[in-house]
């Protein structure tokens, strides 16, 4: 079957191993000083594992795989203790995956293992709240907001998606850049007015964007020939959404400059964290 399933770039990975904490089911292992995935059965596809690389070496793609099994992958969970099996459960459950999660239960049950208790604050700390399903309850800020000045777009040039963006563009040149992912502006209200006022706008998505050596690519372009000022990046507080600052770095990297880089980070209800 197609499904999505992580793909580890090996040239990339340098074996650090910090994808595997956030990999409670025991998909990857370093072998041969390289993160592996050692089973298509034992990686649920939700891509936790993405924005712990500092490399950017992890990615999701959508490829022929067996299925996700929770029967197996569950044995390896409970091998390795408490704390892990309260991971993985606040892990499906952070993904809205409520039907692996019964399973999960299930099979603790039927094996006398205690189930963990999940409460609110802990599932959004499981660092897997990009999919989880809740409603955020504006209704008191509108009320409080009397406020009816019209809002004025602050953008300086189109197009915005890095993929449509000429590296090139004379709008490039000298420019302090703005660099977001995706889902930023739906989830915070003053987004033109608080970033991108007096900024050159890129934006991409770090985990479901196809093409992320040709992104890096770009940017190295970028960063290289038209004497960009500054950087300000602004993503979400899913862990997938680190992988922007990754792909970022490596880029400068090998463009062979030198910059500092501004990080905001946004939660999925509108604050500046």
């Amino acid at each position: 079957m197609k499904r999505q399933i992580i793909e580890i770039n090996e040239e990339k990975c340098n074996g650090c191993g910090q994808c595997i904490p956030k990999c409670p089911e025991g998909a990857l292992q370093i072998i041969d000083g390289k993160a592996r995935l050692i089973s298509d059965l034992f990686c649920d596809g939700l891509g936790t594992c993405i924005g712990e690389c500092p490399v950017g070496a992890i990615k999701t793609v959508e490829r022929e795989a067996e299925p996700y099994n929770e029967k197996i992958a569950i044995e390896n969970i409970i091998k390795a203790g408490p704390n892990t099996i309260k991971a993985h459960l606040k892990h499906l459950k952070g993904h809205g995956e409520m039907e692996l999660y019964e399973q999960a239960v299930n099979i603790l049950k039927d094996k006398d293992i205690d189930i963990p208790v999940l409460d609110e604050e802990e599932k959004m700390a499981c660092g897997c709240p990009g999919t989880m399903a809740h409603s955020i309850d504006h209704v008191k800020i509108e009320k409080d907001c009397e406020c009816q000045t019209p809002i004025i777009s602050q953008l300086r040039q189109w197009p915005v998606q890095l993929h449509l963006i000429n590296p090139n563009a004379q709008y490039l040149k000298n420019a302090d850049l703005l660099i977001t992912a995706d889902c930023v502006p739906f989830a915070f209200a003053n987004f033109h007015q608080r970033f991108v006022k007096g900024k050159i706008v890129i934006n991409f998505c770090p985990k479901l964007d196809s093409g992320i050596d040709s992104y890096i690519e770009k940017l190295a372009e970028i960063f290289k020939n038209q004497n960009v000022k500054t950087v300000t990046i602004v993503r979400m507080e899913v862990p997938c959404c680190g992988g922007i600052e990754h792909i970022i770095m490596i880029a400068i990297e090998k463009a062979g400059k030198a910059m500092m880089i501004k990080t905001n980070v946004i939660s999925v209800d509108g604050k500046i964290l």
